[in-house]
């Protein structure tokens, strides 16, 4: 069973009980009101009739009659002074009786008083109210008189039952209208969580971009709220972990095409030292241009290395340092490259200190001065400097032309294949760079012009 088909039964049953509770208490009330009151006017009556009646007897020598004069007088006293709903009883027998009905297994000394007393009884299918009371007269009559008025209230009873068929009947039609209004309004206040259910279906699917429609500002409204933001980060996610599984496609597909010409190489200077006879001075030469390019292939494998473990982790160390302690560490680390290149390396730094991982910044910095190295040449100058938020790597060497630049940060992909390669490139340098900004939640600035240079800017975010 749904969960709006429970709320609504449970709902219309409580209804139901309730209406039903309270009509019941209503139809009692009512028809005890019509007993007290038809009760109370026949007191009223009987008592007057008694005081009539007594006043007649006090004056009759009702002890001296026969028993025919007498029944005759007192059926005589009764039809002047009351209805055909009375009986009288002489010392509780009955003596006369304009009703008709009969007196048997009466209780009658439940009437044994001076004030009107009333009892109820069913009788042949009819339910009677009886009030009696005794008839007051002197000490001086030897004779007790009793009064009793029996009045059929069926119809009372007969009217309680219409109430309760009419009652039934209109019970019926709310209850029926409230299930239905019930209903109606149930599912359309959990129609936002139906939403939700088939969104959320949707999204299991891979429909990620589907979303719910928030119809109001309750709790339901809030959840919708938090569902949609919910789905916003696994869109987010899912979408990140679709890049991040293309790049690592990309990277192996340019990784394949990277090792297959040294391989080539290798393989090809090989099979000619096992199978062909060739001098010293050949042997030399291809073993050094296997070592090369078996050390090209291990660099190649560093890199790769050091590019994957980057894109499997999105969490890095950061700490804060000076930047000027950066700065020098890598001058450090690069002055020997350096010397035998002929290249002179200037650095500049203020005391800024920035958020970051000292490790890979160092990693960023060699790069991008590395790169640096490749596009200049024997007496010229890279310069270093870090200023505020701001790291710049300048050259005056070859620069890149201006189509080229947007594919630099690609792994693998070299301007110039064949200087680059010479001089030891493998194309991983600024993908690694890239990604190193990237978690620093910082941006890489290129601007270069051929045969001018180039200027590289790693830019941090002002809240450092």
């Amino acid at each position: 069973m749904k969960l709006w088909q429970k709320i609504s039964l449970l709902t219309a049953a409580i209804l139901l009980i309730s209406m039903v509770v309270y009509g019941g208490i209503t139809v009692y009330e009512t028809s005890n009101y019509n007993i007290r009151q038809t009760s109370s006017a026949a007191s009223r009556q009987v008592r007057a009739t008694a005081y009539a009646l007594g006043q007649s007897l006090e004056n009759a020598a009702t002890e001296e009659m026969s028993d025919t004069a007498r029944k005759a007088y007192l059926q005589f006293l009764l039809r002047r002074y009351s209805s055909r709903d009375y009986m009288l009883l002489q010392d509780w027998q009955l003596a006369a009786n304009t009703t008709n009905f009969e007196l048997t297994g009466n209780r009658l000394e439940q009437f044994d008083s001076y004030e009107p007393v009333a009892a109820f009884q069913q009788k042949n299918g009819r339910h009677l109210m009886i009030v009696g009371q005794k008839i007051p007269l002197s000490d001086s009559k030897n004779t007790s008189y009793q009064l009793l008025l029996v009045r059929d209230i069926s119809e009372i009873y007969n009217n309680v039952l219409t109430q309760i068929g009419m009652f039934l009947i209109i019970l019926g039609a709310i209850v029926a209208v409230a299930i239905n209004a019930v209903f109606w309004m149930i599912r359309r206040m959990l129609k936002p969580l139906r939403d939700l259910r088939e969104t959320a279906g949707a999204i299991s699917q891979g429909q990620l971009d589907r979303r719910v429609r928030v119809r109001s500002n309750d709790e339901v409204g809030a959840l919708s709220v938090s569902f949609n933001q919910m789905a916003d980060q696994i869109e987010c996610q899912m979408e990140e972990l679709a890049q991040v599984s293309e790049r690592r496609k990309q990277l192996l597909g340019s990784l394949a095409h990277e090792l297959k010409t040294p391989m080539t190489s290798i393989i090809g200077y090989s099979d000619t030292l096992l199978h062909v006879r060739i001098n010293e001075e050949q042997q030399k030469k291809a073993l050094t241009h296997i070592n090369n390019e078996c050390r090209r292939l291990e660099r190649l494998s560093g890199k790769m290395m050091n590019l994957l473990e980057l894109y499997n982790n999105e969490t890095i160390h950061m700490e804060k340092h000076p930047v000027s302690q950066l700065i020098g560490k890598v001058a450090e680390l690069e002055k020997y490259h350096l010397k035998e290149q002929g290249i002179t390396l200037e650095t500049r730094s203020d005391d800024t200190v920035l958020l970051m991982d000292m490790d890979l910044m160092e990693s960023l910095l060699v790069n991008l001065i590395d790169n640096a190295m490749k596009a200049s040449k024997e007496g010229d100058t890279i310069y270093v400097e870090a200023v505020g938020t701001c790291i710049l790597v300048e050259d005056h060497g070859r620069g890149i032309p201006a189509e080229e630049i947007p594919k630099i940060t690609e792994a693998f992909y070299m301007v110039d294949k064949s200087r680059s390669k010479k001089a030891g490139g493998i194309g991983l340098g600024l993908a690694l760079c890239t990604q190193i900004v990237k978690l620093h939640g910082a941006k890489m600035e290129i601007k270069s012009k051929p045969g001018v240079g180039t200027q590289i800017r790693v830019i941090f975010s002002e809240e450092q």
